[in-house]
Parts: C-alpha cells; sequence; structure tokens
C-alpha cells in the first residue's frame, strides 16, 4: 500500500503569517487556517494508521505463508520484525491523530470564542465612517 503523504509545495495548507497583525479578521484567518490545516492532518494520519494496521496485517500473513512453506527461518523472522515494527509506528501515529485532532477541535473552539467575545467590537469600528484608534491604544 502506498502512501499519499508525500510533501506537497508549499507545505500542503495555505499558510497562515504568524506575524504581529491582530486584527480580528486577521485573528479569525489565522484561527480558520490553523483548524483546517490540523483536520486535513487528521484525516490524513487516519489514512495512514489504517494502511500500516493492514500492511502489518498483511506482513503477519506472509510470515506464516512463509513458515508454511518451509522456506529459511530467518525470513520469517524478518518478515515478522516487518510487522510488529510497523505495529509499533501505527501506535505512534494514533497518538499523532489524536494530537491533531486535539490541536484542531481547540482552534475551532478559539476561533469560535475570539468571535464571542471581539465579533461586535469590530462590526462597530469596520461600520464607522470616522478612523479609530488601533487595539490597545488606551492601553498606553
Amino acid at each position: 500500500m502506498s502512501s499519499n503523504l508525500a510533501p506537497r509545495p508549499g507545505g500542503g495548507a495555505a499558510a497562515a503569517p504568524t506575524d504581529g497583525d491582530n486584527r480580528y479578521k486577521a485573528v479569525q484567518h489565522k484561527l480558520r487556517t490553523l483548524g483546517q490545516a490540523m483536520d486535513t492532518a487528521g484525516n490524513e494520519l487516519e489514512a495512514l494508521l489504517r494502511g500500516m494496521r493492514l500492511n502489518a496485517q498483511r506482513a503477519e500473513g506472509l510470515a506464516t505463508d512463509i513458515a508454511n512453506a518451509e522456506l529459511d527461518r530467518k525470513f520469517v523472522e524478518m518478515t515478522n520484525q516487518v510487522s510488529v515494527a510497523l505495529g509499533g509506528a501505527a501506535v505512534e501515529v494514533q497518538k499523532l491523530h489524536a494530537t491533531a485532532q486535539e490541536v484542531g477541535g481547540l482552534a475551532h473552539d478559539a476561533r469560535r470564542t475570539h468571535a464571542r467575545l471581539y465579533e461586535g467590537l469590530d462590526d462597530i469600528r469596520s461600520s464607522r465612517k470616522e478612523r479609530t484608534p488601533k487595539p490597545g491604544f488606551f492601553a498606553h
């Protein structure tokens, strides 16, 4: 089974700049981009995990077939090692998948919380004809 997880030009998802732009819409865009990137990574890791588990099962079956064919024992052992290694790697991919899902969920939650707290203020600031101070101006 082949993997589609080869690096993509541009890193896959469109990168959100990590600059100092803290305007409402810029923060919303960054959080949306992060959430979408984590969702995509989670989906790709899930597919990788399924493939690794399937390949581990196939290698285990192949080791049995090799043993039944009475080939040299070293080939059975090597094939079993491949199966065990794939199983171990799958456990680590599962952890990474869970982490990607958690980070994606947190990014979506942060975006909703940010919108709840600041969307009204952004609407007021954006609909005024007069220029308003940048956020943080009155904190000085």
